[in-house]
């Protein structure tokens, strides 16, 4: 299989070199750039079109909120991670919003960091596990499940299920193995929940559980 192809925008060098270095020593990854600011990493994502960038928020210039729709213009093939010490809920929820396909901090376990880059490059979301509880803190609405009733009409007992899942940060695999199903069945609960809410993502499908009162 083709290495997933990765780069790295965050303005301190020497993180940078961390995590090329770590990468560097795993089969299955390559660091094909690297960047000091927003637009720089836009610039390199057009150019080098990479399967996965890693994103810092804070950053001089262009930061990794006003980069992600950029990179989602320029790159609309790369999937994006935010990669940061940020463990604002406000900050995760607008990432997420913008596009980005996960939400990572900075100190997750190696294999962690491995493990969701592989997962975003086959299209999933990603979330460092502190952060789960403050997404549902930062969408959660008053009258919970009272708006937007109607498109929840639209899903089947099943896909509702699905969707609590996702946004809890399942992947397939988990989600077909928790329900007994093929993943390829998954798949296309997944695309059928997408579809009828008019979601473009497997994230923007999390937030939406979690605004609507679908996880408590």
């Amino acid at each position: 299989m083709k290495p997933i192809r990765v780069l790295i925008v965050d303005d301190h060098t020497l993180f940078r070199s961390g995590i090329k270095l770590l990468l560097q020593r795993q089969e299955g990854f390559e660091v094909v750039g690297e960047a000091g600011d927003g637009l720089e990493g836009v610039k390199r994502a057009k150019q080098l079109k990479p399967d996965v960038v890693l994103l810092d928020l804070h950053m001089p210039g262009t930061n990794g909120l006003q980069a992600i729709p950029l990179l989602r213009e320029e790159a609309p093939q790369s999937q994006i991670i935010m990669l940061t010490v940020s463990e604002d809920a406000d900050d995760l929820l607008e990432a997420l919003r913008a596009g980005a396909r996960g939400y990572l901090l900075k100190n997750i376990e190696t294999d962690f960091l491995l493990d969701s880059i592989c997962r975003a490059a086959a299209g999933e979301s990603v979330m460092s596990s502190q952060m789960t509880g403050k997404l549902a803190d930062a969408v959660r609405m008053p009258q919970k499940g009272s708006a937007n009733e109607a498109g929840l009409e639209k899903l089947t007992p099943r896909e509702r299920e699905i969707i609590v899942m996702l946004a809890r940060g399942a992947s397939n695999k988990e989600i077909a193995r928790s329900l007994d199903l093929a993943e390829s069945t998954v798949k296309i609960h997944v695309q059928g929940i997408l579809r009828k809410l008019n979601l473009a993502s497997r994230v923007q499908a999390a937030v939406y559980a979690v605004e609507h009162g679908l996880v408590a």
